[in-house]
């Protein structure tokens, strides 16, 4: 969003260069007016309603004899000294992920996570794995865990936690991501013919603010990269760049 800004700011300026005056004001205007909304939350909330607000919070799940439960990964973290760390929005899915793991063995059924997630930052660890270590600190044990490394994008979490599924055949199917992914992520594993459960690991909201506010701004960041990732999913496919969408697996 920012990188938007700028360049309606290089516009103005161009235009104001050029002589075209009141086409470089009316871009200086609508910069200063979409700043000060960003930066308020007004825009920021129309932005994330249509991409969280369609889902439950807690939705009722109805467990079957055997399930999956699908973590999505969302990066790691550089600490000094340390093992690697999941990072920023990854402690939400986290729990969300053990509680449903706890719901669904409490109901007596049978039950695995899938964490997906490869090395896409170049840590040196794929991101499945400093998950998997953190499952296991909250009581998952290791023969439920499955760790699908090779993705780079949510794009590959759904090519190649695909063939994972197959092999595990599972009789339901949820996913667990940040709120404000749910809508992308549903789309690219509809294409590779899965249609999981989707549950939100967190939410957001953004501050009502009367001056602009850096949390405002990093929220709609991530909102517009949501709604690209969307669009390049239909063009992509409008220009047969995708790969062929896949039969229905039987979840």
């Amino acid at each position: 969003m920012l990188s938007v800004l700028f360049v309606m700011l290089l516009l103005a300026w161009w235009c104001y260069r050029r002589r075209w005056r009141r086409t470089g004001a009316t871009l200086a205007v609508l910069l200063v007016v979409l700043f000060f909304g960003i930066g308020s939350g007004a825009v920021s909330r129309l932005l994330l309603y249509p991409l969280q607000d369609p889902y439950a919070a807690t939705p009722k799940i109805e467990w079957a004899g055997t399930n999956v439960i699908l973590l999505l990964a969302a990066g790691t973290a550089v600490v000094p000294d340390e093992p690697l760390q999941p990072s920023y929005f990854s402690n939400g899915r986290l729990l969300r992920a053990a509680q449903l793991y706890s719901e669904c063995h409490a109901a007596g059924k049978q039950c695995r996570i899938l964490v997906t997630g490869g090395d896409s930052q170049g840590h040196g660890e794929a991101e499945s794995v400093v998950y998997g270590r953190a499952l296991r600190r909250l009581g998952i044990p290791e023969s439920d865990l499955l760790l699908e490394t090779r993705s780079m994008s949510t794009w590959q979490n759904a090519q190649f936690s695909r063939t994972i599924l197959e092999a595990q055949a599972p009789q339901h199917l949820v996913m667990v991501t940040s709120g404000v992914h749910l809508r992308r992520s549903l789309l690219y594993f509809g294409h590779f013919g899965m249609a999981p459960q989707p549950v939100a690991g967190d939410w957001v909201n953004p501050r009502w603010e009367p001056f602009p506010d850096s949390w405002n701004v990093m929220l709609a960041d991530a909102a517009m990269h949501e709604y690209l990732g969307i669009l390049r999913y239909y063009v992509y496919n409008a220009l047969g760049m995708n790969a062929p969408p896949a039969p229905r697996l039987g979840v």
